[in-house]
């Protein structure tokens, strides 16, 4: 290994503390090992709108000079600033998932499917933990 891939290891593990201190200060955990956020200031009407500020539970954005800014530290990849959005793909957020899927994101309607995934996977779960077959289902509701 030679001392570049050294330094920029030790950048990134540097960088995670800071990281995971600062959310840990707000009180806020994070889900997601690694990602990004982006902006795209041609399309963005953050002069006219700021939702995307409004929305951000972390206050990783903010207003900076006619533009919005990041804060990447601070930003969880929640995708809350995308779902309010008004322009579809301004805000663009990647993120990997602990068991390594990566997610993109850009526009509402994507935001609003795999949050109604998941909640479905959920309701599924909680029926099969409570109801594992049929005939835990026809001991428990039959009339008999």
């Amino acid at each position: 290994m030679d001392i570049y891939q050294l330094l920029l290891e030790a950048s990134k593990e540097q960088k995670k503390k800071k990281r995971a201190q600062l959310l840990q200060s707000i009180g806020v955990k994070d889900y997601f090992e690694d990602g990004s956020i982006r902006i795209d200031m041609k399309t963005c009407k953050g002069i006219e709108c700021k939702l995307c500020i409004k929305a951000c539970p972390t206050n990783a954005l903010y207003w900076k000079s006619g533009e919005i800014g990041i804060v990447e530290e601070l930003c969880v990849f929640c995708t809350a600033c995308v779902l309010s959005c008004i322009v579809d793909d301004c805000i663009l957020v990647n993120r990997k998932r602990p068991n390594g899927e990566m997610e993109k994101f850009g526009k509402p309607g994507v935001v609003l499917t795999l949050l109604h995934n998941i909640d479905s996977r959920k309701r599924v779960n909680m029926v099969k933990s409570r109801l594992p077959n049929g005939e835990a289902y026809l001991k428990r509701y039959s009339k008999t």
